[in-house]
């Protein structure tokens, strides 16, 4: 058996994210949960024909994820003004 390890040092450290890139993350936050409410709505109906209800639902979702996607592209082009 190979054992794999790391050719630099860095990428084993044990270091915590940056602020900065906290931040990054909590902005695109909106965007990550309507996408998982996205692929949960898809998820439930890939082994069934789907019902009003369903469509419904994915509309929603996919609108929610439009919506999310659409305020962090305005926020990052207002330079996090809005």
């Amino acid at each position: 058996m190979k054992l794999i390890v790391a050719v630099n040092a860095a990428v084993t450290q044990d270091s915590e994210p940056t602020a900065a890139e906290l931040a990054a993350i909590e902005a695109e936050m909106p965007v990550i949960t309507a996408e998982v409410d996205l692929l949960d709505a898809q998820i439930a109906i890939l082994d069934r024909v789907p019902t009003e209800v369903d469509e419904r639902r994915m509309r929603r979702a996919r609108r929610r994820l439009l919506d999310a996607r659409t305020s962090l592209a305005n926020r990052d082009t207002l330079g996090g003004a809005a």
